[in-house]
This record gives C-alpha cells, sequence and structure tokens, in this order.
C-alpha cells in the first residue's frame, strides 16, 4: 500500500506552499479537505486562502511566521469555508517551513499535512480549539494591555516593573529576567522572582558558555525547555545552575530591536508548561514589546543623562556666601525633545565689590536655543566683569544677539530660512551693604518684592525691548532697595504662565506661595516650582486653550536682618520722571498692592486719590522728578500709613479759592479732609508733601470721593 493511500485512510493531505512563488500544491486528500476538486494539482495562494476562514488565515500567517523565526514546526486548528462563507470542517495543520541554504531573503517553502478534525457532539465536551475559544480573546486582551503598559513605561526599571507584573492567559511565568551583553559577556539588567543575590552567577558570563540565554544571544533564536529533562540533556554545563530554583519549564526568547539582537529574556515556570504554537507565540509577542520598550528607555535615559549634562555644564552655581545676603535658584526644563532650553540665570561677580543677578529666556525650547543661551550668557558675563553699568551691559549684549542671529539666519540643517531669536532678560547690580539693586530689564517679567511682613508686590521697574531685536536698544535702569527681612524674586514666564495661565491668573496663583511665611529661600524655590508642576498643579489649570509648557528659571535673594522687628514695615520707593507722567498709574498700583489687607477699602481709595494728586501737583507745578516713598507700619488692624512725595522744587504749595468751574486747585482741600495727618516738609534742596492714614480710623464721611472727582479735586494729570 502506498503512503497517500494511508494517509487517504485517516482523512490526512500533503501540501506544499512555496511563499517565493505564490503557488500551493496539493494532493488529492488535501485538495478534498479545502473544498477544491478531489485531485492533485498546484494552485494559486490567493484560490487556497479563499478556502480558509478569515480569522484563522490571519492566525496562520502569525504562526508560520513565528516557526519561521524559531526555526520550529507550525500547527494549528483551521475552519474550512465553501463559497459562500459556510463552515464545511476544521482541519488540523502540521508544517515544518523550509528555508533557503542562504537565509538572505524572505522566501520559504511550508511542507506539512492537513488532517480532520472530529467536531463535538452537541452537549459533549469537546476538545480545546484555542483558536476560535475564550483563549483566543484572553490572548488579545493581555497582548494589549501589556503593549500599552510598555509603551508608557520611560525607564528600564518601568520597564522591567511591567514586565514583571505582566499575567500571561493560562500560564503566567514565576520567575522572570532580562540580560543584556557587553564585551561578549552577558549581563543581568533586572529580574523578578529570584532572592537579592541569585543572579550572581549568570552576571559577567562569557557568552560561548553553555547556558540557554548566551546562546539566544549569541544566534537570535528562541529556546524552549519544556522539562528538567530537557534542560538537563541540552544544557549539562549549567543545569546545577539552574536545578536549585525548583522550575520545571523554561523559555528563552531574544531581545531583538532595530535587527540586533540586545540580550534575551527567561520566562521560568513552576509548572509544566508544553510551549503550544499558541503559547510561543504570545512568549514571542511579549519579547517584542520587551525589546522596543527597553530600547527607548535606553534613548529617553540617554536623552536625559545628556540633558543634565548640557544644564550642568550650562547652568552656574551660585558662588560663595554674600554677606547679609541670601540667594536660592532653580532651573526646570519642561520642552520635549532633550529637555533643554533658552532659560538661564547667573550670579556674577564685579569688579566694585558688588555682584549681578542676571535672569533670561531665549526664544524656543530647541538645542539651538539652548546653544544661543550659553553664548549669550558668556557675552553678559565678560561685559559686566569690565566694569559697565546694568544700561550698558544689556545695550551690549542686545547689539551682540542681533549680530549673532543675522549670522545664524537662514542656516539650518536642512538648509531652510531659520527666523532671527530675540531673548528677554532682567540684570541687576546689587550692593549687599546698602540693600540697594540697579534693575535693567528687556522685555522680562517684573521682579516680585516680599516685604518682611510677607506681603508680595509687583515691583514695575522700567524696560526696552527684548535682546536682538534691534541693533541699538536703550535700557532704563530702575533702582529697588531691600530693607531687612525682605525678599526679590526673579523668574522667568514659564513660572508664570504654564498650565494655562496669563501672566495675571499666573500671580495669582504663585502670590500665596511667596506671601507663606519660611526662613529657608531653598524651601521657597521648591515651593515656588511645586506650585507650577507638583500634584495640585493640576487643580490650578489657567483660564486659556493654549497649554504649552514653558522652561523655568527662578531666582530669590534675601537681606538678612541681624533682629527681625515685633512689626516689620512695608516699604516702597517709586522714581516718576517728567517724561513719564503714566507711571503716576504705576504709583496708584504700587500703594493699592501695599494695602491689599487694609482694614477699610474706602481708606485704600483716599490714599490712592491723594497719592494721584500729590504726584500729579509735582509734575504740573516743578521741572524736576517726584521721588514716592509709602511705608506701612505697625501691628495689623492698628498700622499707619505714610506716604511721601518730594521734589527739588522750593515753592511750597499754598491753599487756593478756586472758582466753580475751575479744574484744578483743591488738592489740599482734599488732604485735609481725607488724610488723618499731612504736612510739608521743607529739605535743603526741595520739599516733601506727606499724608498718614490710620487703620484704626472708624470709617468716616469718605464715601463722597466720586461726588470730589467732580468737583475738580484731581490735578491736571490725575487720571493717568
Amino acid at each position: 500500500m502506498r503512503t497517500e493511500e494511508v494517509l487517504a485512510a485517516i482523512a490526512t493531505g500533503l501540501w506544499r506552499w512555496d511563499n517565493a512563488a505564490g503557488t500551493v500544491t496539493l494532493d488529492a486528500e488535501a485538495a478534498r479537505l479545502l473544498g477544491l476538486p478531489a485531485e492533485p494539482g498546484s494552485f494559486r495562494e490567493a484560490a487556497v486562502r479563499s478556502r480558509f476562514h478569515p480569522v484563522d488565515w490571519n492566525e496562520i500567517y502569525g504562526v508560520v511566521n513565528l516557526a519561521v523565526a524559531e526555526g520550529t514546526l507550525a500547527e494549528a486548528r483551521l475552519r474550512i469555508v465553501d463559497e459562500r462563507g459556510e463552515v464545511l470542517r476544521t482541519v488540523r495543520s502540521r508544517s515544518k517551513p523550509i528555508l533557503p541554504e542562504d537565509r538572505t531573503s524572505s522566501a520559504y517553502v511550508l511542507i506539512g499535512t492537513l488532517q480532520e478534525v472530529a467536531e463535538p457532539q452537541l452537549g459533549s465536551s469537546g476538545p480545546h480549539t484555542p483558536i476560535t475559544g475564550e483563549w483566543r480573546r484572553s490572548r488579545e486582551a493581555f497582548l494589549l494591555d501589556a503593549g500599552r503598559a510598555l509603551a508608557e513605561a520611560r525607564s528600564t526599571e518601568e520597564v522591567l516593573r511591567v514586565a514583571a507584573s505582566l499575567s500571561m492567559p493560562g500560564f503566567s511565568p514565576d520567575g522572570l529576567a532580562v540580560f543584556g551583553s557587553a564585551g561578549g559577556r552577558l549581563t543581568v539588567i533586572g529580574h523578578h522572582g529570584h532572592s537579592a543575590g541569585d543572579e550572581e552567577p549568570f552576571t559577567d558570563m562569557p557568552l560561548e558558555t553553555d547556558y540557554p540565554a548566551a546562546e539566544v544571544v549569541r544566534t537570535g533564536r528562541a529556546i524552549y525547555l519544556p522539562s528538567p529533562d530537557e534542560y538537563r540533556r541540552r544544557y549539562p554545563a549549567t543545569w546545577p545552575l539552574a536545578r536549585r530554583f525548583g522550575r520545571q519549564s523554561w523559555a528563552y526568547l531574544p531581545l531583538v530591536s532595530s535587527g540586533r539582537t540586545m540580550g534575551a529574556w527567561m520566562a521560568a515556570f513552576q509548572h509544566p508548561v508544553g510551549f503550544s504554537p499558541d503559547e510561543r507565540a504570545v512568549l514571542s509577542t511579549v519579547a517584542r514589546m520587551l525589546a522596543q520598550a527597553l530600547a527607548r528607555a535606553g534613548v529617553a535615559e540617554t536623552e536625559r543623562e545628556l540633558s543634565l549634562g548640557l544644564q550642568r555644564s550650562m547652568m552656574p552655581t551660585l558662588g560663595p556666601d554674600i554677606p547679609g545676603m541670601t540667594v536660592a535658584a532653580r532651573y526646570v526644563p519642561t520642552g520635549g525633545g532633550l529637555q533643554v532650553g533658552g532659560d538661564w540665570y547667573d550670579m556674577i561677580p564685579l569688579p566694585n565689590g558688588r555682584f549681578a543677578l542676571v535672569i533670561g529666556d531665549v526664544q524656543g525650547h530647541d538645542v539651538r536655543a539652548a546653544g544661543l543661551m550659553g553664548q549669550l550668557r558668556i557675552a553678559l558675563r565678560a561685559y559686566a566683569s569690565e566694569g559697565h553699568r546694568p544700561d550698558a551691559v544689556l545695550s551690549r549684549a542686545s547689539r551682540f544677539l542681533s549680530g549673532l542671529t543675522d549670522a545664524y539666519e537662514g542656516v539650518t540643517g536642512d538648509d531652510e530660512p531659520s527666523a532671527p531669536r530675540f531673548a528677554t532678560c532682567l540684570y541687576a547690580e546689587v550692593d549687599p551693604e546698602t540693600g540697594t539693586l540697579d534693575i535693567a530689564r528687556a522685555g522680562h517679567p517684573d521682579p516680585v518684592v516680599v516685604s518682611a511682613d510677607g506681603t508680595a508686590v509687583i515691583r514695575q521697574t522700567a524696560g526696552g525691548l527684548p535682546l536682538g531685536i534691534e541693533t541699538d536698544s536703550d535700557y532704563p535702569t530702575t533702582r529697588v532697595v531691600l530693607e531687612p527681612g525682605e525678599t526679590i524674586m526673579l523668574c522667568t514666564d514659564g513660572l508664570i504662565e504654564t498650565g494655562g495661565h496669563d501672566m495675571a491668573t499666573g500671580w495669582t496663583r504663585l502670590r500665596p506661595v511667596l506671601e507663606e511665611p519660611t526662613e529657608d529661600l531653598e524651601e521657597m524655590a521648591d515651593a515656588l516650582v511645586r506650585t507650577v508642576h507638583g500634584p495640585t498643579s493640576h487643580y490650578r489649570t489657567g483660564p486659556l486653550a493654549d497649554r504649552r509648557e514653558d522652561d523655568i528659571a527662578v531666582v530669590v535673594l534675601r537681606r538678612e536682618s541681624a533682629r527681625a522687628p515685633e512689626a516689620p514695615a512695608r516699604r516702597s520707593v517709586l522714581t516718576i520722571a517728567q517724561a513719564e507722567p503714566e507711571r503716576i498709574s504705576v504709583g496708584r498700583q504700587l500703594v493699592r498692592e501695599l494695602l491689599h489687607d487694609w482694614k477699610d477699602p474706602e481708606q485704600v481709595d483716599s490714599a490712592v486719590l491723594m497719592v494721584s494728586e500729590m504726584a500729579t501737583n509735582v509734575l504740573v507745578h516743578t521741572d524736576g522728578d517726584a521721588l514716592m516713598v509709602a511705608e506701612v507700619s505697625g501691628e495689623r488692624g492698628e498700622r499707619r500709613l505714610r506716604v511721601e512725595v518730594a521734589d527739588a522744587s522750593d515753592e511750597l504749595p499754598h491753599k487756593r479759592r478756586p472758582g466753580e468751574m475751575a479744574s484744578s486747585g483743591r488738592g489740599l482741600v482734599l488732604m485735609e479732609m481725607l488724610a488723618d495727618a499731612w504736612g510739608v516738609d521743607p529739605r535743603g534742596e526741595g520739599k516733601s508733601i506727606w499724608f498718614e492714614l490710620y487703620e484704626s480710623t472708624e470709617p468716616g464721611e469718605l464715601g463722597e470721593l466720586g461726588e470730589l472727582e467732580e468737583l475738580g479735586g484731581l490735578g491736571e494729570l490725575g487720571a493717568l
């Protein structure tokens, strides 16, 4: 009896599938099983493929590819359908892929058998069919969850933790290990289900060792060991190392990324596992996902290390301690990619014994922005070390950056035009002995001054265009005096606007943090960053739809006091130049912020009105600038506000009797009506007009300010 007759008697057919030619050769029994005419012949792949259920075809395709990769048998159950798609029968296929000798192409020939599988009778328990059963759905759900979890892992440690938590459907391993290779030796990257120190015999093992993981790394082919006897037979040299763990089955799979075997993954089982094609498919898929996740994590860790290196090389240390002052700073990169950007801060010793604080932000969050930032920082240090004043330092830096971006313009890696970059910057020359800061600002956010009693006020300063916009720009200087116990905070716009905030809502979010009592500046700096990037920041999102993140740089400087007074005073100084009458509105806002917690809001309105009147009269009736000094002192509830406006004119103010239609001349009348005390003090050069308000005063007839304004109580420029 011939072999074909024997196979036909047991309903088994032969087939030969040539992947390169796209043809399938069938004997008579195989053709019958596939619903074709029962005679031998060669068919196109499409004709045979149409006889398989579409879902099962996808399954057999994956099983065959797995068998090709591992050099094993391809085994699966397949449903055969007719032209209308109705299932005729179920067959079992067992095939062996034959690869070409050179192994350089993806072509192969599949030779195997097809055998009909008897369907179970209704009500009986039939054999498990993994292709069409619940196992398939469980496997697909598991692979989806595993892929999502591994894709979200950002470090090697996270990848290993995810791999250890995987629960495979029906055959979960209880021991895992990930091996790497370096310098021709096997290393253990991580493991799970073992005690500390168990990995030592497998660490630094030569790849020539007769050990399954080493062979997988050498050959790139998976190894399945379903029993201890199989392990002992194939790897007698290293069997004693594995025997002590008491496992029953092992799978060693290659970790392949970008066509390169980067290591091996071991899954060990306490119970026997037969490693069916479906189980091997699950393990192989997990190994591929694990390899990709480890490769991504390695790239991310390399980028983070490069980012930290760039930050360490570009960000300065704050230098030695400064007598009488304390400084703290933070830099937080929040851009993508290498997490480097254009924000920076610096502290520069000056030839005159003072020091300079610099904070800035180069446009962009890429490597070019970081490069420009480094060059600009060096230029600022050079100009400052030459002894130039703050305005001159920024003017030279703007000219430097303008020339630098002109040289970069049109020169990019892909030969596309590149727009010039600009930078915002705040430069402050600090005198530790007197607490004065001479500030020049180039399009940068204003500093914030925190008084000794914890009141935070935005200190508005004069400023110019951002650096690099114009070749020749002027940067006026503003002097700010820090009293003992006061703190000044400099920051980039990322600290304010991160999380969808604008400048107004961002300041509202930061103000409570700055006003929180703390003696440690480092703690204050950390609290500012946590407010923006900590867990609570997710509940403090801003009103804007645009939520693009930005880098953050922040510097806080405090003038220490030998002994804090019982009731620290709030004090602020502002110069209002003749050529800048609009700064009267800055003075009004400054007084409002100083009195933000004053008991009587009508007194606050009165103070703002009197400040506007006094400053306006100086600008209208004299030829010099006005210097305003505002101070709040005393215990809460019994405080005193004193505001002085000084000028260089010797002419003293006097009461006038304006006519009914006059638009001015009632300033002193307002002072008498609204102030608890007021006066005029002559000085060596000029005079000082002052008034005082007492918080303990009960609210009086102060609700008639609107009527006073209608009567012309405000000066000519009072509406500014």
